[in-house]
């Protein structure tokens, strides 16, 4: 049985990874995005396992030393995020592929450790970023440049990835990640629609 790619989308906070997995999965079915760890808080609305697992940060430390993690890093907000290696069994058992949504560091983790990962990083013009960043509403205006300083430290690392797709348009850029991610499921002899 041939080895199912694991897709890793990455790139700087509001670049629109979200948005554009949301419209990759409606045209690849048989993917399924994993769930990941934090230790910031619930915001309203939020639902444990849905969003995010939210752990405290005893939790997020006691299951890292137990290797629990396939990925976790610190994030400029102090909070820590991380994929469970749970999460990426889970998804493979009920025969469908892996998509990851991870910060760069993670991403790059999953890159070296995890065989038949597929990287690709989302890209947006920074201030572009800056304008999606204000626009969500989810973080104080000291948050935000901070987030703007990474992401342009970010950006300088889109080499890393095995693919970029620049997010200046949503229906182009889905367009293009799908296509990515069609020709990966082919190469790997994987069924990527039921």
């Amino acid at each position: 049985m041939p080895l199912k790619p694991v897709f890793v989308v990455t790139g700087p906070s509001g670049a629109g990874k979200g948005t554009l997995i949301t419209g990759l999965l409606d045209l690849v079915p048989a993917l399924e995005v994993a769930v990941s760890a934090t230790t910031r808080p619930q915001r309203p609305g939020e639902v444990d396992g849905h969003e995010y697992w939210f752990l405290t940060d005893e939790e997020f430390s006691r299951r890292a030393e137990a290797d629990e993690f396939l990925e976790h890093v610190p994030y400029v907000s102090g909070h820590r995020y991380g994929t469970l290696r749970s999460e990426m069994e889970r998804i493979s058992a009920e025969g469908r592929v892996c998509v990851l949504e991870l910060e760069l560091e993670g991403a790059l983790a999953v890159q070296r450790d995890v065989e038949g990962s597929v990287t690709i990083f989302i890209a947006a013009d920074v201030p572009e970023l800056e304008r999606r960043l204000q626009e969500r509403a989810t973080e104080s205006t000291g948050e935000i440049g901070e987030r703007i300083a990474l992401a342009r430290s970010q950006l300088e690392q889109a080499h890393r990835f095995r693919y970029m797709v620049r997010n200046d348009d949503v229906d182009r850029a889905t367009a293009a990640l799908a296509a990515i991610v069609e020709c990966e499921l082919a190469l790997a002899g994987t069924m990527s629609r039921p």
